[in-house]
This record gives structure tokens, sequence and C-alpha cells, in this order.
């Protein structure tokens, strides 16, 4: 599983990788975390508000920090 945080590391995105990093923990999934700050690369998945995630491809959150509950759903499913 592929989780990329996008935002330029202001503290709301900083958080967002937080709670990614603890939901992956507690779920017990393989995944690799990467944070994605190039303004171009962040385009390219069609977001325009940070922090945004994007789970194997698919951005599942936009403009806001998701809880930990939510991301958990997002990789169990």
């Amino acid at each position: 599983m592929e989780i990329k945080v996008l935002g330029p590391g202001c503290p709301k995105c900083e958080l967002t990788k937080k709670n990614v990093e603890n939901a992956v923990a507690e779920a017990g999934v393989d995944a690799s975390i990467e944070k994605v700050t190039d303004i171009m690369e962040i385009s390219k998945y069609g977001v325009f508000g940070t922090p945004a995630v994007v789970v194997d491809g698919e951005v599942k959150s936009v403009g806001k920090v998701p809880k930990k509950e939510e991301v958990l759903n997002w990789i169990k499913t």
C-alpha cells in the first residue's frame, strides 16, 4: 500500500502525516508513507487544497486533517 500526504509542510500537513503514521501502525498494515511537498507534484493529483491524502493513487481527503479513525477506514478496506 502506498500512502502520500500532500502539503507544503504547514502544521496541519504535519498533523495529517502523524495521524496517517499512527493509523498505519495501529492497523499493522504494510504501507509506505511519503510526504509530498512539491506544488507541481501535488497539482498532478488535481488537489488545490492541502493537506491531502492519497491512498494507492486515490485521493481520499482534501483541505482538512483527517482523524486517525478515517485513515483506518481507508487502509482497512
